[in-house]
């Protein structure tokens, strides 16, 4: 081998080294979110704030209730995996209550309640860390089906990779609503609502939710959970 090809043991480390940092700053500067499952009292704050300004803004705008319902519903969206309402008016989707979902709810309350007394209103400390501290990710899953009870007794899971993760409650689905789709045809609306240990789960993964019926029929979809916060 010729003296070109040859590295130092210490010449070598080195390189390993640098690549070892740049490899380390790579990740940390990786922008990609997931679900946060332990958030600080300042982030929380900041979560609160991402929910209240928009709404305060909107509240000051021209034409408020226009505005107020746009902030609405981007918020519906930011967690939503699945369908698409808007493209797919009968498409299955689920809405992820994570923890920065309900302190940015909370957020856009506190500037509802500010307006309404005409001084800041704020979520005392207390509260926000009982949010902090909850155990469960709530999941809202929204539906359609052939008449208004398709949904009864309606189940759903998590599958990531080879592991199947059940929720440690399920409410029971709503009675179905007829919508009116764009092709003419009717349809039956409907949402439940399941509570999963986020220990039970990785808050990172490409997951599919997978809904099952009492016939035997199952509908799934993906839900990229690094993609939600």
């Amino acid at each position: 081998m010729s003296a070109r090809h040859v590295m130092s043991q210490p010449a070598l480390r080195v390189r390993l080294g640098m690549f070892a940092v740049v490899a380390a700053v790579a990740c940390a500067a990786d922008p990609a979110g997931a679900i946060d499952v332990k958030l600080t009292m300042d982030e929380a704050k900041k979560s609160l704030a991402a929910g209240r300004d928009p709404m305060m803004k909107a509240s000051d705008a021209a034409k408020p209730d226009e505005e107020i319902k746009k902030v609405l519903q981007h918020a519906s969206m930011i967690t939503r995996v699945g369908a698409d309402p808007e493209k797919e008016p009968c498409g299955t989707s689920a809405i992820l209550r994570t923890k920065r979902y309900w302190l940015e709810s909370f957020g856009r309350k506190e500037a509802t309640e500010s307006r309404k007394q005409k001084t800041d209103v704020r979520m005392p400390d207390d509260k926000i860390q009982k949010y902090l501290g909850m155990p469960n990710l709530e999941v809202e899953v929204q539906l359609c089906g052939d008449d208004e009870y398709f949904a009864e007794g309606v189940q759903v899971a998590f599958q990531q990779g080879s592991k199947t993760i059940k929720p440690v409650d399920v409410s029971p689905a709503e009675r179905g609503r007829k919508i009116e789709l764009p092709d003419k045809a009717s349809a039956y609306r409907t949402r439940f609502t399941a509570r999963f240990a986020y220990d039970s789960f990785d808050p990172n993964a490409k997951t599919k939710v997978v809904v099952f019926f009492m016939d035997g029929k199952q509908i799934e979809f993906n839900a990229d959970f690094s993609k939600v916060k």
